[in-house]
């Protein structure tokens, strides 16, 4: 991995809109912010399906996946990426996400392992802090 401007190392993520959920505007604002932060980041664009997240992932060797989620549909969303990518020998590839998700549903996508849920007012610079810093 190469060291970004910042000094952190960078990473490769893939930031995804899964499912029917058409609000993708804080998806691309996370995805510039990751970008304007020296991370390198594809993004897949709206109404992707979970196999099509696992196999863009995959082919582009991602470090992790960024799932953004206004639609409530978080827990038919999040599982099956990560049952995907345990099946593909790719459970190496952190899932995070973020979106209007309530605190006691924040645990359970966290034992599932989902590696981070930013809420509402979570900052950009705490998203691209943890990309950096924790993946």
């Amino acid at each position: 991995m190469a060291v970004s401007t910042l000094g952190k190392m960078r990473k490769r993520v893939l930031i995804a809109k899964a499912g029917l959920d058409g609000h993708d505007r804080g998806a691309k604002v996370v995805a510039r912010a990751l970008r304007d932060g020296g991370h390198e980041v594809i993004y897949t664009g709206l109404h992707q399906t979970p196999e099509q997240v696992v196999a863009a992932a995959i082919q582009e060797d991602v470090d992790a996946i960024g799932l953004s989620v206004m639609s409530g549909a978080y827990m038919s969303i999040f599982p099956p990426i990560l049952e995907l990518l345990s099946s593909a020998g790719a459970g190496h590839i952190a899932v995070f996400g973020g979106g209007v998700i309530p605190a006691e549903d924040v645990e359970r996508l966290r034992t599932i392992g989902v590696s981070r849920v930013f809420t509402p007012g979570s900052s950009l610079e705490e998203i691209v802090e943890w990309v950096g810093s924790d993946l």
